[in-house]
């Protein structure tokens, strides 16, 4: 009998922590492209938000797709 990542319902932790790890890079992802474009729209209350902010959330969605990346190809936990 072959073993399989997958044993009934239960998922292993590795691919929990990848779903967490891309889950994350989706979240920060489309949290700065909704900001650069609503911010585009003049919109009063984003207008007021430093680039810096945008930037940073960029930084965070590139950073998770890295931990992803590597936790999915290198790290078996």
């Amino acid at each position: 009998m072959a073993l399989t990542r997958f044993e009934g319902n239960s998922v292993s932790q590795s691919s929990k922590l990848n779903r967490t790890l891309m889950q994350a890079f989706g979240m920060f992802l489309g949290m700065a492209i909704a900001v650069y474009v609503l911010r585009g729209f003049g919109l009063p209350f984003l207008t007021s938000i430093p680039g810096g902010i945008i930037w940073l959330l960029l930084l965070l969605a590139v950073i998770m797709a890295i931990l992803s990346y590597a936790q999915k190809t290198w790290w078996r936990f």
